[in-house]
């Protein structure tokens, strides 16, 4: 299907405006001995992420994590040896994934176990248990 010139247009200035907004990598890399991914933005700042947050790259061998292209404008990150991608933006704002993704990550943070969650949960026992939701009027 192809698209019209008004599509291209707008869409042309979509990316204009991503590019105004940033973030822009300048470069990324793999940090193997801290399991992150560090990616140094336009104007020097950094800006690293634990690989097992990310979509594509949680369980990845250390070879292919090392080997990361940024996209021609900056906004892309893409791993050729994962067919793995990331959009720079999304990552600061704290999105490593699809919903389905961020859902199961968010599980397993919900599912973790610690002296003070258990603490927690027995001092709401004592009081009859997690309180209800009031309905909404």
């Amino acid at each position: 299907m192809a698209i019209t010139r008004e599509q291209f247009k707008a869409a042309t200035a979509r990316g204009a405006a991503a590019l105004e907004r940033g973030p822009i990598a300048r470069a990324a890399r793999y940090d193997s001995r801290r399991g992150l991914i560090v990616i140094t933005l336009q104007g020097g700042c950094e800006f690293g992420f634990p690989v097992a947050l990310a979509e594509g790259l949680a369980g990845a061998p250390r070879s292919k994590l090392a080997k990361i292209a940024i996209s021609p404008n900056g906004l892309g990150l893409h791993w050729p040896l994962l067919d793995a991608d990331l959009f720079v933006p999304g990552l600061i704002e704290g999105a490593f994934g699809s919903n389905r993704w961020m859902q199961q990550i968010g599980k397993l943070g919900g599912a973790s176990r610690s002296t003070s969650k258990a603490k927690a949960a027995r001092e709401n026992g004592k009081r009859g248990g997690r309180p209800r939701e009031s309905a909404a009027a």
